[in-house]
């Protein structure tokens, strides 16, 4: 007769958004420190597909405990026994949201804001929980005083400004950091910059944002780039962030935290697509043209998102505290050229996401 197996050990740390970009990287992450991870799934085929890719990378595919939940439903649309098997979690991980695009209100808001507070009161309830980290969004964030909620006017206001997912983090975001202190729950949001792929192989998997201009101008679709010798659009390998974001609970002691993560080698937006198109042996823009007149020209001439203009800016962002933390993790960004330029090739292979 065989041997039993071991009795698997209670998961201590749970990551809303397993199966996305970023999250699969951090399970990944969690399994090689010999973390005890629960990854939350939506249904049965992406917890497969999960473990396909855990195996793929390396990892044991069934190491994770899985369960079913539904970030826009309180308590995580989580079963009593999922809710019970998740009773020894003390980290909670939320990078659950709905990234995209031309959302609207309706499509963003539940995931990004009340999916979020779900999130939050679900920790709460966890008799030994020492960290909730909340990834928020790129440019987000930086009211020291955020409010929520606003008033109906306000609110509505900001979805007209700035679209569907930015305001819809934004207000996740301001959430969270309201309602924590009066929870009792230990907070840290983590602001990353543009996520790339991975810095050895370039593995990708999103193809919005930065990855959509790199698209353009492979496709030759690119003769004008929108801002100035000064645009900046700072970027993150997805490696680097899934180590940080393993090493916050373990160094953030504070009831909240914040830090803006970003590599500070990432030259400025100009400098930047000119080492892509060398890369890609295509011609770089001829000229760079201002973003205010992108906005007033018509999409089907610019190829631009206005949702993705207001990303471009000539602001620099205070990375101290997580520069404070990712030294005393012991971690580094990678090469950034190297990296950028693998990422590139894949986003190639990859054809961009295209089925």
């Amino acid at each position: 007769m065989a041997p039993a197996a071991p009795p698997r050990t209670p998961p201590r740390t749970l990551v809303l958004g397993a199966t996305g970009f970023v999250g699969r990287w951090l399970v990944l992450e969690l399994l090689t420190r010999g973390e005890p991870v629960a990854a939350a799934v939506r249904d049965p085929g992406s917890a497969d597909a999960l473990r396909r890719w855990l195996h793929d990378h390396g990892a044991d595919g069934t190491a994770p405990t899985t369960v079913t939940a539904d970030l826009t439903r309180p308590g995580l649309g989580l079963s009593p026994e999922d809710d019970a098997r998740l009773g020894e979690v003390r980290d909670v991980h939320n990078l659950a949201a709905r990234y995209a695009f031309g959302l609207t209100r309706a499509q963003a808001e539940p995931a990004n804001v009340h999916g979020a507070l779900h999130a939050l009161h679900w920790s709460a309830t966890r008799p030994g929980l020492r960290r909730l980290v909340h990834l928020s969004g790129y440019r987000v964030g930086r009211d020291p005083r955020p409010r929520y909620p606003l008033d109906p006017p306000t609110t509505a206001a900001l979805y007209t400004r700035l679209g569907g997912y930015e305001a819809s983090k934004q207000l996740g975001d301001a959430a969270v950091r309201v309602t924590a202190p009066r929870l009792g729950v230990p907070l840290t949001t983590v602001n990353p910059s543009s996520v790339i792929g991975h810095s050895e192989t370039g593995e990708a998997g999103q193809y919005l944002g930065l990855a959509h201009l790199v698209r353009q101008l492979h496709r030759g679709r690119l003769p004008l780039l929108p801002g100035t010798r000064r645009t900046f659009l700072p970027v993150v390998t997805v490696d680097h962030l899934a180590r940080f974001l393993a090493a916050v609970p373990e160094h953030d002691r504070t009831p909240l935290a914040a830090h803006t993560v970003l590599d500070p080698a990432t030259p400025n937006l100009p400098d930047l697509i000119a080492l892509l198109a060398r890369h890609l042996g295509v011609r770089p823009p001829r000229a760079l043209i201002p973003v205010s007149l992108v906005r007033r020209l018509p999409r089907a001439l610019t190829g631009a998102d206005p949702e993705t203009l207001t990303f471009l800016s000539e602001d620099r962002y205070d990375t101290a505290s997580a520069d404070r933390l990712t030294t005393a993790a012991g971690l580094a960004h990678p090469p950034l050229a190297p990296a950028l330029t693998r990422w590139a090739t894949r986003l190639v292979e990859e054809r961009f996401g295209a089925p």
